[in-house]
């Protein structure tokens, strides 16, 4: 079990990322964080922490719902936060 977490977050942290769109609202951005996890639950948590984090260290205000994206392969779950920030 333990190899398991571990390996899941080793995954996680390899793949999480940030993804930027951008938008017509000036001064506004389409964020996104990614990861991929062993369950559901750990992927759209990391997740949206990642997507947390990208707005945060672009010093943007959240605007708007959370957009979330999951697909399920084989032995992990990936999942895909998006949501607008804004300056």
């Amino acid at each position: 079990m333990m190899r398991t977490s571990f390996v899941g977050l080793s995954l996680a942290v390899a793949l999480a990322g940030v993804a930027t769109w951008s938008t017509a609202d000036a001064g506004c951005r389409r964020a996104g964080g990614v990861a991929t996890m062993v369950t559901k639950d750990l992927a759209v948590f990391m997740a949206n922490a990642a997507l947390k984090n990208s707005i945060a260290d672009h010093g943007e205000r959240p605007s708007g719902p959370v957009q979330l994206k999951c697909t399920d392969d084989t032995l992990t779950t990936t999942c895909t936060a998006r949501r607008q920030a804004c300056k």
